[in-house]
């Protein structure tokens, strides 16, 4: 009778730690299966426009032909519209944004550098430059203007090799990106330079724009129409000086017929044969800054990357408050300096940043995951089952 008893008390208690394993398991599955597709928005890797305008939010605007294009609040994350967020295309120059978001912290402005010729060497044909010579000496600001302003291959090229050499800056931003959570991202040359499988995304440019103006010296290079970069021999073999450089960003210079966008920071634009024009700008309008990307324009009319940034953030101010969130982006830098003004941003929560989330049909590793750690818990209770036999007499086996 007493060993009927303890056989009792032994099921009774398997019935309970298996029934609690059980109970966890449904619960953790589908807890960690929302938490891991929801970090950043899993709307945003649907194909197709996203957005979600409430009473008093304009249209999008008419016209906007790039394959894909995010706007969203560098304050708050907030991704207000965005087409096509996640896909994968060539980021041409853009990509200088994640080289500054990298490398920029590691040299101070005021330090001095002599240009050698292994410093300019692995530069691809046809590359953007401002005009670095070997032999040369330049400051880190001089060579991050060259960055920012000129687009120039060659300054990023000396900035890499000062940092350690090419093939690791560009590891150091493959792991800077995973960091941030652009999983969209793969890096070959630290200057957006057309490569085979060298990729990126409007999400992700986005999140490296909004990571680079949480840091007062990106945002004063991004935001920098003209300046005097130092000279050196020209073609006839006499010593200049220095001679002016102009930001590329129409944006923000009105060069080629397009007129300045009001309280534009920057960012950065580019354009490859592969990419074709790419652009990711920043603007601030009363205490409120957006940033947009837009990515490769099929109009074919003249310009149609900066008139569909316009666009964008036209829409995007106007719809402010308006719109629910499509998604957020990931990267929170706490603070923003704009124009010499700091504004202070809420701060995060106080938990990890979640890395971006994978696509639709890659989801189901989130539930699998859920599911293996209440496959853990039952096992645990399986485990009960054969502690507890023993702890109840092993009579049974008499």
């Amino acid at each position: 009778m007493s060993n009927r008893r303890a056989a009792t008390r032994v099921r009774r208690r398997v019935a309970a730690v298996f029934g609690a394993g059980c109970f966890l398991a449904v619960l953790a599955g589908p807890a960690l299966a929302s938490g891991d597709t929801q970090a950043g928005g899993a709307l945003l890797f649907e194909p197709g426009v996203h957005v979600q305008r409430e009473d008093g939010a304009p249209e999008l605007p008419s016209g906007i032909s790039a394959l894909s294009w995010t706007v969203s609040d560098a304050t708050t994350g907030q991704v207000l519209a965005a087409k096509n967020a996640h896909r994968q295309l060539p980021p041409a120059s853009t990509l200088k944004t994640l080289f500054a978001v990298t490398v920029l912290p590691r040299f101070p402005a005021d330090r001095t550098h002599t240009v050698t010729e292994g410093d300019l060497t692995g530069i691809g044909a046809g590359s953007s430059m401002v005009g670095v010579q070997a032999g040369q000496t330049y400051t880190v600001a001089d060579l991050w203007r060259g960055v920012f302003l000129a687009s120039g291959n060659d300054a990023v090229h000396v900035l890499a090799h000062m940092n350690g050499s090419v093939p690791l800056t560009v590891a150091q931003m493959q792991a800077k990106a995973k960091m941030l959570g652009a999983d969209d991202t793969q890096v070959v040359s630290p200057d957006g330079y057309d490569n085979p499988g060298q990729v990126s995304s409007a999400y992700d440019l986005a999140l490296f724009a909004r990571a680079g103006l949480g840091n007062p010296d990106f945002a004063a290079y991004a935001s920098t129409a003209s300046a005097q970069f130092p000279g050196g021999y020209d073609a006839h073999g006499v010593f200049v000086k220095s001679f002016g450089i102009q930001n590329t960003n129409r944006l923000l210079t009105g060069a080629g017929g397009v007129t300045p966008y009001p309280g534009l920071v920057g960012v950065k634009n580019g354009y490859t044969t592969n990419a074709g024009n790419t652009l990711v700008a920043a603007a601030e309008r009363q205490g409120r800054t957006l940033i947009v990307t837009v990515m490769n324009p099929q109009s074919g009319l003249p310009q149609a990357v900066y008139k569909e940034a316009g666009k964008l953030l036209d829409w995007g101010f106007a719809a402010a408050g308006h719109t629910a969130s499509v998604g957020t982006l990931n990267a929170a830098p706490t603070a923003y300096h704009l124009k010499g003004i700091t504004a202070q941003a809420p701060a995060p929560a106080a938990q990890a940043p979640h890395p971006a989330p994978a696509p639709a049909e890659r989801s189901s590793g989130a539930s699998a995951r859920a599911w293996y750690v209440g496959g853990g818990l039952a096992v645990l209770a399986a485990g009960s089952v054969l502690l507890l036999r023993r702890k109840a007499g092993g009579g049974r086996n008499r």
